[in-house]
């Protein structure tokens, strides 16, 4: 606690600072999303607070992120659409799931799973940050000009015949819920479909409409009608706001340059009296925390998200371990990984329980509370009851702000959060595979996969694929490197210095085979064709095992193979110096003592030679 209040002026600086900036990114992330305004204002507050009381990162300042808000924006989208388009209606199973998110994320934290985030291959974060700035880009240009398919009389009336085919359906699946049987039973269907009005088809209609055209592929499709119904008016107010914050940064950064364009631009709006669109209204009275989670909680409604929650929580992990190593390196400090998780998991969890969307450490915003003085965790504290004053104290003005100036100042942060550094990478990376004719890097191809994944298809499936592809990827290095150094291919070998004085009349029965690494699936390949190595004069094949200090299960049924390729040619195998976890193995499904005996095992070469010159002999 004394610690706590140790830096007391500079952490009030840089908490106030902090969440300064942070105010125009809550309100654009909230409305980017699908909750609106206030729910990445509750975002904001909730994560700030208690990720920096329970984290374990002095100086993180935590909230909504780019990367968070794009994978909630197709969680909301799709629970939405699975809603009839009903926000109110699917907001309980969204908060639902980010409180799974949060959870999810102190267990990664309790069971000590910190440290391991970083193993996350870079190929896969940076087409993962690309795609999100990607995304953001081809979202934000159809509000950047004003034009909303859900409001384009002629777009919508093209879904018309299939809302009315949606809305038969479902009551379809009505009466199968009560146990209705169409077909004895017809008149009732027809009923209730007399009852269908004209609003309720175009409802339907427009969320068909907004379906359509969701998610950076729906951008790209609306891209057309977008440009001719340009509204001029918003197209101005976000241009104006870009102009502005790449603009200012060059007078100074010591004033943010979002808070510079939204508060010029909303003035201009204001002051001027020009009709343009608001943002969705902020509430102005103490946040209020949504029991319908709990209430209304079902398993069956929230199974299919669980992976999508997980998703969610590494997300939020890495991103905010990134943030804390940036933290550390400018103030010579640790952070403790696992603490952090948990607090940015508790900080999750209760934003979710009074409407926010989740969040993560956000890194400017953190090295914004460091230049301003922060250094305690207060300082992520005071950030937060910043934003909420703000929100208690301006909600009302803050509800005025033009929607363009918001899509703006998202374009801004689509552009910022793009991994220019893997771009810029891509022509010096070396080609290591080949596909066909191509020679490609294989780096890069994973790049362009999650990339394009992730834009056009599923965030969440795309950082799967990309690294299972990674991970096998990396094992096939491994393993061609590891084979190389294993060295169990060749015939001719180089004599160990103590099998120099070995008897030159045994040289034609005895073959010495050496297994230098370990025995595993990427060599395995090699040492099957080590009995077509063999002479034909051989009858003993001695094997020396001092080098094989590990055998996976792929290894051990190449050996078992060849063990039996042997034995039927009455070659009998002798073992030199078998390491523990090897004769483990082999002793599991009775290579020992099935197919060698424990005689013919020996602790050194010499013992080997020993019981070999007393067995010619006798033989």
């Amino acid at each position: 606690m004394k610690k706590l209040f140790s830096n007391i002026k500079g952490d009030a600086f840089g908490g106030i600072t902090a969440g300064i900036v942070a105010l125009p990114l809550a309100l654009a992330f909230g409305v980017s999303s699908g909750l609106g305004p206030s729910a990445g204002l509750y975002g904001a507050i909730f994560i700030s607070f208690f990720a920096a009381l329970f984290g374990g990162t002095s100086t993180q300042i935590s909230g909504p992120t780019a990367p968070m808000t794009a994978v909630s924006m197709i969680v909301i989208a799709g629970i939405v659409a699975a809603n009839d388009g009903d926000v109110t209606k699917a907001l309980p199973a969204i908060l639902t799931v980010f409180l799974l998110a949060g959870l999810f994320q102190v267990i990664l934290g309790v069971i000590g799973l910190g440290k391991y985030i970083r193993y996350i291959p870079y190929p896969v974060v940076s087409g993962f940050m690309t795609a999100i700035g990607l995304i953001i880009l081809l979202t934000q240009i159809l509000p950047s000009v004003g034009y909303y398919p859900k409001e384009d009389v002629e777009f919508v009336s093209t879904f018309k015949a299939e809302a009315q085919e949606v809305i038969l359906e479902n009551i379809l699946k009505e009466e199968a819920g009560e146990k209705i049987l169409v077909l004895e039973n017809f008149e009732e269907t027809i009923t209730r479909a007399e009852k269908i009005t004209p609003e309720d088809i175009l409802k339907e209609s427009q969320t068909l409409a907004a379906k359509e055209t969701a998610g950076a592929l729906g951008a790209i499709k609306a891209f057309p009608k977008a440009i001719l119904n340009i509204n001029w008016l918003e197209l101005l107010l976000a241009l104006g706001t870009i102009i502005i914050i790449y603009g200012f940064k060059r007078i100074t950064t010591k004033v943010p340059s979002t808070l510079v364009a939204l508060v010029v631009m909303s003035s201009i709006a204001v002051g001027f009296s020009l009709k343009y669109r608001t943002i969705q209204e902020i509430p102005s009275g103490i946040p209020i925390p949504n029991w319908e989670i709990f209430t209304g909680f079902s398993l069956a409604s929230i199974t299919p998200y669980i992976f999508t929650a997980l998703t969610l929580a590494l997300l939020g992990a890495i991103d905010s371990l990134l943030t804390s190593v940036v933290a550390d390196n400018m103030t010579k400090t640790k952070h403790n990984p696992n603490k952090e998780l948990m607090g940015q998991g508790i900080g999750n969890s209760i934003a979710a329980i009074f409407g926010g969307i989740p969040g993560a450490g956000a890194t400017i915003r953190t090295v914004v509370n460091i230049n301003s003085g922060g250094k305690t965790k207060l300082s992520g504290m005071i950030a937060g009851i910043m934003l909420l004053i703000v929100m208690l104290g301006l909600g009302p003005v803050a509800s005025k702000i033009p929607a363009a100036v918001l899509a703006g100042i998202l374009i801004t942060v689509g552009i910022g959060v793009m991994d220019y550094k893997g771009l810029k990478a891509i022509p010096s990376l070396p080609r290591d595979i080949k596909i066909g004719p191509l020679k490609l890097s294989s780096e890069v191809l994973i790049m362009i996969i999650v990339l394009l994944l992730s834009t056009f298809w599923n965030l969440v499936y795309a950082v799967g694929i990309g690294l299972i592809i990674a991970s096998l990827m990396f094992m096939k290095k491994i393993g061609d490197l590891t084979a190389e150094r294993s060295d169990v291919k060749k015939l001719k070998e180089e004599s160990w210095s103590d099998e120099i004085d070995f008897p030159a009349n045994l040289k034609e029965e005895v073959f010495i085979k050496h297994i230098k690494g370990p025995l595993f699936f990427g060599s395995t390949s090699d040492f099957q064709a080590l009995s077509l190595q063999i002479p034909e004069t051989a009858s003993i094949v001695i094997m020396r095992l001092g080098r094989m200090q590990y055998m996976d299960q792929s290894g051990l049924y190449a050996m078992e193979d060849m063990l039996q390729d042997l034995k039927k040619k009455n070659i009998e195998v002798l073992f030199v110096n078998l390491l523990k976890q090897p004769r483990y193995m082999m002793e599991r499904i009775d290579i020992i003592p099935d197919f060698i005996p424990k005689e013919h095992i020996f602790k050194s070469f010499n013992d080997c030679v020993k019981w070999i010159k007393q067995n010619i002999k006798d033989n």
